[in-house]
């Protein structure tokens, strides 16, 4: 019986769904992190008889045809892009996004990365770095004797010392954006590497070519919505015990063929 491969087919679709879903809910707290969507597509279909073919009985044509669907598939796990809220921290290295781009950053392979994640950070020979280390591109060091920085909302870092009046310009963050954001490749702590679906970088001046600004002392949330996600959860989980229900009714139903004397 088909129905049992199909139910089958069912019953991973919703696991999958579930699996998104607990990842959502697990980065509630995680700094700059997009809510995941499970997206299925149905199963190539198995023709029995194809809408459109001549009825040898009378020469009529036949309207719809006979086709059997032979289960779902998953499509793609998709980023849902949207702001999360804006909490205030007080530090004068946490900076967040305020619209479209991410910050880049180098990895250790010397490639790109990007983040949304601007909690950052001062290594020991001054150089703002992410939480992990990675320094930030393009890279700015703060001199030690620096008692404020400033960043504005173009991303212009400034430092203020003891006996000077004016602020010194120490560098400039810049932004990062994509023609298909939700092609980049999630790589884990808060990264993205670009891909062939994301297209190339551009980058800019905060506030420019569609970019977001910056705002000092403050992170970006989750926007993962917690009512949305245990919603889905449950729909998720009444969608597998209906799968559940399938296999047992077509288990039921071969036992009694077995049993035919």
């Amino acid at each position: 019986m088909r129905a049992l491969k199909i139910a089958a087919t069912g019953m991973s679709a919703q696991q999958l769904r579930v699996e998104t879903i607990s990842n959502n809910l697990a980065n509630m707290n995680t700094t700059g992190y997009n809510a995941r969507r499970a997206e299925f597509a149905d199963l190539h279909y198995q023709q029995v008889s194809r809408a459109g073919t001549v009825n040898a009985s009378d020469g009529t044509v036949l309207p719809t045809g006979v086709q059997v669907g032979l289960g779902v598939r998953t499509a793609a796990v998709s980023v849902y892009l949207k702001q999360g809220s804006l909490s205030q921290t007080g530090n004068d290295l946490d900076v967040a996004i305020q619209g479209n781009g991410y910050f880049e950053v180098t990895l250790p392979s010397g490639e790109s990365g990007y983040t949304r994640d601007g909690s950052f950070k001062r290594d020991a020979e001054g150089l703002i770095v992410t939480s992990d280390g990675l320094a930030v591109a393009p890279e700015i060091t703060v001199p030690e004797d620096a008692v404020n920085i400033s960043i504005n909302s173009s991303g212009e870092v400034y430092a203020y010392f003891d006996d000077e009046i004016d602020a010194q310009l120490l560098g400039q963050l810049t932004m990062s954006g994509f023609a298909n954001p939700k092609g980049l490749e999630a790589i884990g702590s808060n990264l993205f590497k670009q891909t062939e679906a994301s297209g190339d970088p551009v980058v800019t001046e905060p506030g420019e070519d569609g970019m977001g600004t910056l705002l000092q002392g403050y992170l970006e949330d989750s926007s993962v919505d917690a009512v949305t996600e245990v919603t889905e959860l449950i729909e998720a989980q009444r969608g597998y015990e209906m799968n559940a229900k399938v296999l047992s009714a077509v288990d039921e139903m071969m036992s009694a063929t077995t049993q035919v004397r």
